[in-house]
């Protein structure tokens, strides 16, 4: 077994965009900082791939709706070559039956198509409640999570101004909070609006990603979530980056280098070592141990802790928590190569260019989630589509067109298995899009549907859940991924968490890797 010579301040696990974050933000404080990556490109879940020669498409996540503001800042991206889309895109709830309804703005400062009265005025006030709420969990969402056993000053702040933030929404307001936080999403709308577009684009949001329908309780938390985040300052706006979400890494692979770092690829870590109950080294596939003051894994907990580390290293009821965690997903993620660009019925040219969803009622988004239960694909999914390359050209040849689309439900677990339902998922899909854009599946030249199982295969996600657990109330704050490792630092001394399995969770917002950073500074001096 061979020893590199050179010692590092930090080794990090993994060159996804949180890996580099928190690589970046260590090499900036002076820090000596060694980043592995696994594959033979850095970027993971958040990169730019060609799928088919000619059509380049963003491998999983393809719309930014949070980045960390004070991480943009804090590694100048903007500077590193990341360069945004103009203005926040709209939103589309495409209808089969009659005229789509665009959420224009900043998450719906406007509504275009046909709404009567009341609904604007519903949603107004909807929209404006919601976003007073979502801004009371905010705080914890940027920060680490708080410690209520140890609580630092600074912890004990970031609850009072929580407190306060509850405190200004008024009696009334507070009250409805503590009404509404928990409740299911489909109950909320109801409660305000009546179109049934507007109400499943808005029950679709709540449940992307996750093993929830919009009836199922505390769904409206996914809303919450979504509306927490923000991009470019604007909270709750959605933007394509230029050249697709590959320009994001690139410019995190700028800053980190720039900061000092070394970043490898085609370093499979097989694992950590620990001595005298330190996470100390780690051990490459190849043999080679390379030694660190700090440890930082920016991948799946579960594989951190039972694969790298080892289950005896850690006591048994942590053992059993991370048994517990749930992260088996439920969206598929398809890419079409296209002769020419689709054109969606009743969409202007410019309603082309947003995000496009296909879910025509909140019974809709509930029934297409009801087969999932219990292990089967939907017939009739839901989905989210975006054409990039009507934005930015260069990601497909010249009058030809790519297609993005996040897939809702497609089990992991498929009863069937993937290998036979997955052709017949692809067929379902197809034809829903078929109904919404005629004549869209003779354009095809090419198709790549990623399932759970192949999320999982491709990017090492164990259950393809690209938030590596579900963002669920019994898995967030003090309680993600456990209790005990739910501060970015963990029961092993030396090691640290620092991926979307960490808090406040996934997206691509860099907020894990950024936080962990600063606990790795506070902890290791």
């Amino acid at each position: 077994m061979s020893s590199e010579a050179a010692r590092f301040d930090a080794v990090v696990i993994g060159g996804g965009h949180n890996g580099l974050a928190c690589a970046a933000s260590l090499g900036r404080t002076g820090r000596k900082v060694l980043v592995l990556e696994a594959a033979h490109a850095l970027g993971g879940a958040v990169g730019t791939h060609e799928f088919v020669p000619g059509f380049h498409v963003s491998s999983l996540a393809h719309i930014l709706n949070r980045l960390h503001p004070e991480m943009v800042a804090g590694l100048e991206l903007k500077r590193h070559g990341l360069t945004l889309a103009p203005g926040p895109m709209p939103s589309v709830a495409l209808s089969a039956a009659g005229e789509p309804l665009v959420l224009d703005g900043a998450y719906g400062e406007r509504l275009d198509g046909a709404v009567d009265a009341a609904d604007r005025a519903g949603w107004s006030q909807l929209r404006s409640l919601l976003f007073r709420q979502a801004g009371i969990l905010k705080p914890f969402l940027s920060r680490r999570p708080p410690d209520l056993g140890t609580m630092s000053l600074a912890q004990a702040t970031t609850l009072g101004s929580a407190a306060l933030s509850l405190r200004r929404l008024g009696k009334e307001d507070m009250r409805e909070f503590l009404r509404m936080v928990l409740m299911n999403v489909a109950d909320v709308l109801d409660e305000h609006v009546a179109d049934d577009r507007l109400k499943g684009l808005l029950a679709f949001d709540a449940t992307l990603g996750a093993h929830l329908g919009p009836r199922s309780p505390t769904s409206l938390l996914g809303l919450y979530y979504r509306l927490a985040g923000e991009i470019d300052g604007v909270a709750g706006g959605q933007l394509l980056p230029i050249g697709g979400m590959g320009t994001v890494m690139a410019a995190l692979a700028r800053a980190a280098e720039a900061a000092g770092c070394t970043l490898r690829t085609g370093a499979v870590v097989r694992r950590i070592l620990v001595e005298n109950w330190r996470a100390c080294c780690v051990v490459l596939d190849d043999g080679t141990e390379i030694r660190a003051r700090a440890i930082v894994s920016a991948i799946n907990p579960v594989t951190t802790f039972l694969d790298l580390v080892g289950a005896r290293h850690v006591d048994t009821g942590f053992v059993r928590r991370l048994g517990n965690i749930r992260m088996k997903g439920d969206a598929a993620k398809l890419h079409l190569a296209l002769d020419a660009p689709p054109r969606f019925a009743g969409l202007s040219e410019t309603a082309h260019r947003g995000r496009l969803v296909i879910a025509p009622s909140v019974d809709h988004v509930e029934n297409a989630f009801n087969p999932a239960k219990y292990g089967e694909f939907s017939p009739e999914p839901v989905m989210e589509i975006t054409l990039p390359s009507l934005s930015d050209p260069s990601l497909a040849p010249a009058g030809a067109c790519v297609l993005s689309a996040v897939v809702q439900y497609a089990p992991y677990a498929l009863k069937q298995g993937w290998e036979t339902g997955k052709p017949k998922f692809l067929a379902a899909i197809m034809a829903v899009l078929e109904r919404h854009a005629p004549g869209i599946g003779g354009s095809v030249r090419h198709a790549e549907l990623l399932t759970p199982a192949d999320i999982e295969a491709r990017f090492r996600m164990p259950g393809g859940h690209w938030h590596h657990g579900e963002l669920q109330v019994d898995q967030m704050l003090m309680n993600r991924p456990v209790h005990g490792a739910d501060g970015y630092d963990t029961p092993v001394d030396g090691l640290f968490l620092a991926g979307a399995g960490s808090h406040p969770g996934g997206g691509v917002s860099g907020a894990p890797g950024w936080n962990a950073a600063k606990r790795v500074v506070e902890t290791r001096g």
